[in-house]
């Protein structure tokens, strides 16, 4: 087989990482960079019912593969009569057939494992170089870094991914020491990060994986740098705020954010609450007057850190977040992974990051959540403020995700077969505030008494709340809640 159609066997006890094992698969078959190369992911869990013995299964595909992957946590799993478990079997096979090994040692607390699984740590640790994760943001990154090491090696990437290759021109003399002293406290209180605050520079990328050859690498420059787009341009955030519902100069706003990727996700992040409406309450229980805004501020965040983090980074577009009357849009410059689907994203669903070693900074220090939730909890978000589900497509060559700032989207007014006037209506509202009988008359050219009888009928649907008195001062604007809904997204009692 050529060494660059690789086999992958998993090995660990099954039901202690039997979540872990289906989303590590998912990520080898679907990261851009691998499914190059990976063109099996041994899972025993997946075969069907055979008269062979499950032992022999097993070994047969150890010898069968191109690299044994094991993971080792707690649990040492069932015995033999020999009192020796599959995964020591498996582990050992792969070393008499001279396999390459890559041994992921899963918790920092070895008091927890089984006596025989301590065991089996310390001899992997006699024979090889392991890693210690904790969870599947760490195992991610370390399996995609061990993954390219063992490809570069072979010859097989003419370019090595983003993310892990060295930064051309830079040293690290180029990083900031103030960005990494933040990391490190960050980190460690959000994450239990196990190393000290004045942990050096040096060490810290080591232990992240984000040393080339003693050289930071792309990924080391756009996270921690003083100057990323010294070396890298387009690695920036363009936020736009648009006067009406269409993406058209002059702008009402525009900012092009620079500097590493924690400071444009928190920059863009404030760009979008600086411009979007919002409630401030009263200091009844806190000397901060609590406010609350139209659009979820975690689910706007959110947005914009999965768009910097799985950019691809060699497209020549930026990060492009566009905040328009009606929805807010983020533009993420690349395409989906290869074994998801856009509707996939609306639910359960593994981690495949298009640069994992970026990724799982931003994880440390909590800019983004449990690997695989971020799109569902948007959506809850979402929902939970009465707002639409999010829309998530691919369009001119990036991913885009738009989060709707009221209800009134396409879809659901073509379900309320309303006429073009009142359509037209409806969009002048939303851009404006407000709308009256006079400017709806001199918008469509009808009678006062139409412009009466359909503003009328808006208002008896739920789309718009009639605002002021009777005469000149009476107005309407668009309702912030759905028909049957209250203004916390409640239905009513």
């Amino acid at each position: 087989m050529p060494a660059t159609r690789l086999r992958i066997f998993i090995s660990s006890v099954q039901k202690e990482f039997a979540q872990q094992r289906l989303d590590l698969k998912a990520f080898l078959l679907g990261d851009a960079v691998l499914r190059r190369f990976v063109v099996e992911v041994f899972l025993f869990e997946e075969l069907p019912a055979s008269d062979r013995r499950a032992d022999q299964v097993y070994l047969d595909e150890v010898k069968r593969c191109d690299i044994y992957l094991g993971i080792f946590g707690n649990d040492y799993g069932f015995e033999d009569q020999d009192g020796v478990s599959p995964t020591e079997h498996e582990f050992d096979h792969a070393t008499r057939h001279d396999k390459p090994r890559l041994i992921y040692v899963w918790g920092m607390e070895d008091k927890k494992r089984a006596p025989k699984m301590q065991a089996l740590v310390r001899k992997a640790s006699d024979e090889l170089i392991r890693r210690r994760v904790d969870d599947m943001s760490a195992l991610t990154a370390e399996v995609y870094s061990s993954m390219v090491e063992y490809l570069d090696r072979l010859g097989a990437l003419r370019v090595p991914p983003f993310d892990t290759s060295a930064c051309d021109g830079a040293g690290l003399k180029d990083l900031s020491r103030k960005r990494i002293d933040w990391f490190l406290e960050s980190a460690r209180r959000e994450r239990g990060f196990p190393l000290k605050a004045n942990t050096e520079t040096k060490a810290l990328l080591t232990h992240l994986n984000l040393l080339d050859n003693g050289k930071p690498t792309n990924a080391a420059v756009v996270l921690f740098g003083t100057n990323p787009q010294r070396f890298h341009r387009t690695a920036e955030t363009k936020c736009v705020y648009c006067h009406g519902t269409e993406y058209r100069r002059p702008f009402a706003s525009q900012q092009i954010y620079t500097g590493d990727l924690f400071e444009q996700a928190n920059q863009a992040r404030d760009f979008v609450l600086g411009k979007i409406n919002r409630v401030v309450g009263t200091r009844a229980t806190s000397i901060t007057a609590p406010a609350t805004y139209e659009l979820p501020p975690d689910a706007v965040g959110e947005a914009i850190v999965n768009a910097i983090a799985h950019r691809d980074y060699n497209s020549n577009a930026s990060v492009e977040v566009r905040l328009f009357t009606d929805r807010l849009e983020v533009w993420n410059p690349g395409t989906m992974p290869g074994t998801l689907t856009l509707d996939d994203l609306r639910n359960a669903h593994p981690s495949i990051p298009n640069n994992p070693l970026i990724a799982e900074s931003l994880y440390l220090t909590r800019y983004i959540e449990k690997a695989g939730s971020g799109t569902q909890r948007m959506i809850e978000l979402c929902l939970e403020a009465a707002l639409p589900e999010l829309s998530f497509e691919l369009r001119a060559g990036s991913f885009v995700i738009t989060l709707w700032r009221d209800w009134l989207t396409d879809d659901v007014l073509a379900g309320f077969h309303l006429n073009d006037r009142q359509l037209q209506g409806i969009k002048h509202a939303k851009v404006t505030g407000r709308i009256s009988n006079a400017q709806y008359r001199e918008m469509t050219g009808v009678s006062e008494s139409t412009a009466l009888r359909e503003l009328r009928q808006l208002a008896t649907l739920g789309i718009f709340d009639k605002v002021g008195g009777t005469g000149q001062s009476a107005h309407y604007a668009t309702a912030k809640t759905p028909p049957g809904r209250d203004e916390h997204g409640d239905n009513p009692s």
